[in-house]
């Protein structure tokens, strides 16, 4: 309600948050400096708040209680509260110190190396028939848009030319049916094979279509690998170009199954810019390296905000993080994604952004990012081919 929102001000916002005790109950969190600029945007009200590094972990329960208070201030619909943590100087936390090398072997007899299989084709990994991609989209960490990214990206590669496909491998929290708009359940083919769901044109699967939204999904790994191997294996996907693939956040036993049975085409890793999620996001990123998944790059998700009626541009959870970590990396970085509420209420509403307004400047975000993860599939996709030795007859 349009009183309500006038009269939720920063200096309410901040006098509440001086009720939040700092570190160590060491004043309050205004006064230390932890809280970032306040914005305010249709009752809703955004921040973030700076913790040591080193202390980062045990800080939840203070973002919660910052939450806490600012959700209770009268006309406040919601509050979105980051936790940043910066190292001096900026920049991410020093990488993660790499194994001794062992001692090398006593000197053996000398032998030729085992050619090693191209990373989409290696051993024991069998791919789905009609699918020439499998892409990953994954995260370090939940809350940082990554199936908003996802159904996007899809939808972009659509738009681009493409015949696609979606996954949703979060076997516990489903957002597929949500974001596209799809309800009901699916069909079979001859009582075995599932007809995948459709709309705006990609086929789509999710746990969301068999199980109702509010069911808990309370299963252990066995469960989950089995119901991934199914959803992939065991729906009539058709011919596709590309397989879009919804991982759940982490690194637990979904991404593992997808990684080590299924011939990713690589993976792309979405985050926020704030240290904290890049800090996750490099444990997605050293998992996917580990199994020879290529990395096709790191959106920035909620890179910056633009204020709609002044256009001012306010980088509440920082700016640039994921693009400095990816050149930190050697990784390609594929764009800027805005925190923009047209983007959030298309997705609620079943209408991606890329299909409800396609002229639209994030639309053409996402299809730059569409055409940028392609390219990078082709170029895996060469680099494979080349590292295969031809056999030429004379």
């Amino acid at each position: 309600m349009p009183a309500l929102q006038e009269n939720v001000t920063k200096e309410i916002v901040t006098e509440r948050l001086k009720t939040v005790n700092g570190p160590d109950f060491t004043g309050n969190i205004v006064d230390l400096g932890m809280v970032s600029e306040i914005f305010i945007a249709d009752a809703k009200v955004f921040f973030s708040i700076t913790v040591p590094a080193a202390r980062a972990q045990e800080m939840e329960p203070l973002r919660a209680a910052a939450e806490r208070v600012v959700k209770a201030i009268p006309g406040v619909t919601g509050a979105v509260v980051a936790l940043t943590a910066e190292r001096k100087g900026g920049g991410m936390e020093a990488p993660v110190p790499q194994r001794p090398a062992p001692r090398p072997a006593p000197p053996a007899a000398p032998a030729r190396p085992a050619p090693q299989a191209p990373a989409s084709q290696s051993h024991g990994k069998r791919g789905v028939p009609g699918i020439e991609a499998i892409i990953a989209v994954a995260s370090g960490k939940g809350g940082v848009g990554k199936s908003t990214t996802a159904v996007n990206l899809a939808l972009g590669l659509a738009a681009n030319g493409l015949k696609v496909g979606v996954l949703d491998a979060d076997i516990y929290g489903p957002s597929m049916p949500r974001l596209l708009n799809i309800h009901g359940r699916p069909q079979t083919v001859d009582g075995k094979i599932l007809k995948p769901m459709q709309n705006y044109g990609l086929k789509v699967m999710s746990m969301g279509f068999l199980v109702d939204e509010e069911t808990p999904m309370i299963w252990r790994g066995p469960m989950v690998m089995s119901a991934l191997t199914q959803m992939l294996r065991e729906v009539e996907w058709g011919l596709l170009d590309v397989l879009v693939v919804d991982m759940p956040p982490g690194t637990g036993d979904a991404q593992l199954t997808m990684a080590q049975q299924v011939p990713l085409a690589g993976a792309v890793i979405v985050s926020t810019p704030q240290d904290l999620a890049l800090i996750d996001a490099r444990k997605g990123l050293n998992m996917f390296k580990k199994v020879d998944v290529p990395l096709l790059g790191i959106v920035e998700n909620m890179s910056y905000f633009l204020a709609p009626d002044t256009g001012k541009r306010y980088d509440i959870f920082g700016h640039g993080g994921a693009r400095r970590e990816a050149e930190r990396l050697g990784v390609t970085f594929l764009g800027e994604v805005p925190l923009e509420m047209g983007i959030r209420e298309s997705s609620d509403e079943g209408r991606p952004v890329v299909v409800s307004k396609p002229e639209g400047a994030e639309a053409k975000i996402y299809r730059d990012i569409a055409s940028k993860v392609w390219n990078r599939v082709n170029e895996e996709r060469g680099a494979a081919e080349a590292a295969v030795p031809s056999i030429v007859f004379e």
